[in-house]
């Protein structure tokens, strides 16, 4: 780190955030988009997509073992 900025990106996602994905077949890819105004985009290889899928399960397990809320859109729907 230099200058006291952390090497970080961090992109709060909350259930109203618009959510899209969309398939790359051609790239052998999924890009989700993330927001309207300012927009990002997660550009992940078929590869790497159980990775982030079990990373996700794992952090939402830890989570429900800390006794948090599951309120708000479709946080029980797994």
């Amino acid at each position: 780190m230099t200058g006291g900025k952390r090497d970080l990106v961090h992109v709060h996602i909350t259930d109203d955030l618009p959510i899209r994905a969309q398939a790359l077949p051609y790239a052998d890819r999924v890009e989700i988009r993330l927001g309207n105004a300012f927009p990002v985009a997660l550009i992940i290889d078929y590869a790497a997509l159980g990775v982030l899928e079990r990373a996700i399960q794992q952090g939402w397990s830890e989570l429900d073992a800390a006794g948090r809320s599951k309120g708000g859109g479709n946080a029980g729907s797994r």
